[in-house]
């Protein structure tokens, strides 16, 4: 090769190395089962596929990432341990997804149901067992628009706290940063674009955001509330949607191949308002097909609501019924596990199932007023040498150490008063009223 031949070619190549390209990423997370709309008209898995897929049509350089969390929270999921969800959920034509820790909600052997039912990859680097073994592939490499888009799964390190040891087993995370962090400088050569695919909580999204872990962007999920604008710091960009289906994400970028980094980016939230979209007519029929299969047993009238619930306020009524249903002097449930509110007027059973999908059982100890959890007894004049009963969920009672929890160790619940969902649905239907 001649030398001007030699130095043409270092050209086009440091010019091929320097290129911007178009990349979007639609994503989602969150969905917990709620396949359709919400008393505010808002979600529903065909009205969230219809808008997916207008965002994808005639689209280049679209990608559709979820940030897990796809089962646990109606019936349908509840029934049928989750493996429905995942059916449907394979129209939506993810290009990649996480897991969520509800998806250990039934089990582990179950998540390998999931895995073998998805349609798409499921990646996360930091679950592992104690031989190491990973749970999924950390990362899938997904080609687009000439672009090389590394996206490495990623579980919260919290997950030891929001799920009950017999469901995990062995599994559990490495510290998600580090790892996530190995894997990015793994995948530098091999790509153009690493993105972080995290089912984290807010505290790891701020580390995140503050580290150097080389992975410029993030799609994130977990937090419910969703974010009105991009996280944006140290060369990180972050973004994550309102659960439920509430809302499509978009993130559109300018990717610098050669900085393998984004010179810009732009996001907005598409709201999936059922009362101006049409369905997806595939998704539809798939949930009406499972809809219908537990219709007859929870769309039946139980109680009348006079005015809509807030979830604190909701969270205070449910413990009230608890508490007079096992008739103990107090009852506590974790913010965490009341799943939805209450609307005002005719309630079903299906309300009960969506504010408490989980089969968790009411259990009861007897505890001095001195021992009592201060979450407990804050308000109350609590004589500290008298015997108190205190009903939890068998969930809190094992994670006592969860900062949604009780806040305290050593508590015992020996009695087992039965499944909170059967006694909240006893206690609405002898109520009939709820004021």
């Amino acid at each position: 090769m001649t030398r001007r031949v030699l130095l043409l070619a270092l050209l086009v190549s440091s010019a091929s190395l320097s290129e911007v390209r178009s990349l979007t990423i639609l994503h989602t997370n969150d969905l917990h089962a709620r396949l359709s709309p919400l008393d505010n008209h808002m979600g529903g898995f065909a009205y969230l596929a219809t808008a997916i897929r207008h965002e994808r049509d005639g689209c280049h350089d679209c990608i559709l990432l979820f940030a897990g969390d796809l089962v646990q929270g109606t019936p349908v999921s509840t029934i049928f341990h989750g493996l429905p969800v995942f059916e449907i959920a394979n129209l939506f034509h993810f290009d990649a997804a996480t897991l969520g820790n509800h998806e250990f909600d039934y089990g582990w052997p179950q998540v390998r149901k999931f895995l073998s039912t998805a349609e798409y990859p499921i990646v996360s680097s930091n679950l592992v067992n104690s031989r190491g073994e990973l749970l999924t592939k950390p990362y899938v490499i997904l080609h687009v628009n000439g672009l090389r888009v590394a996206v490495i799964g990623a579980m919260t390190d919290t997950l030891k706290t929001l799920t009950t040891p017999k469901l995990l087993e062995d599994w559990h995370t490495l510290p998600m940063l580090e790892t996530v962090g190995k894997y990015a400088a793994e995948l530098k050569s091999e790509s153009d674009l690493i993105v972080l695919l995290g089912h984290l909580h807010p505290r790891e999204e701020q580390a995140f955001l503050d580290s150097d872990a080389g992975i410029p962007v993030a799609v994130s999920g977990h937090d419910h509330n969703g974010i009105e604008q991009a996280l944006s710091r140290n060369g990180h960009v972050l973004v994550r949607v309102k659960s439920y289906g509430q809302e499509l994400g978009r993130l559109d970028l300018q990717v610098d191949t050669e900085k393998k980094a984004p010179v810009s980016f732009s996001w907005h939230r598409i709201p999936i308002d059922s009362t101006k979209l049409a369905p997806a007519a595939d998704v539809a029929g798939l949930v009406d097909h499972w809809e219908s299969a537990v219709s007859t047993q929870v769309d039946k009238p139980l109680a009348v609501s006079q005015h809509a619930f807030t979830k604190p306020e909701l969270k205070a009524l449910l413990e009230g019924a608890l508490r007079e249903e096992a008739g103990s002097d107090f009852a506590f449930l974790n913010m965490g596990g009341v799943r939805d509110t209450l609307p005002a007027g005719q309630l079903l059973i299906r309300h009960i199932w969506n504010i408490m999908p989980f089969d968790d059982e009411l259990v009861i100890g007897s505890f001095h007023g001195r021992d009592l959890p201060a979450v407990v007894a804050a308000g109350h004049a609590i004589d500290p040498d008298r015997t108190y009963t205190l009903a939890v969920s068998d969930f809190t009672a094992i994670n006592q150490s969860n900062p949604d929890n009780l806040r305290t160790q050593g508590l015992t619940f020996p009695k087992n008063a039965g499944l909170i969902r059967d006694l909240l649905i006893d206690w609405f239907r002898k109520k009939k009223v709820i004021e």
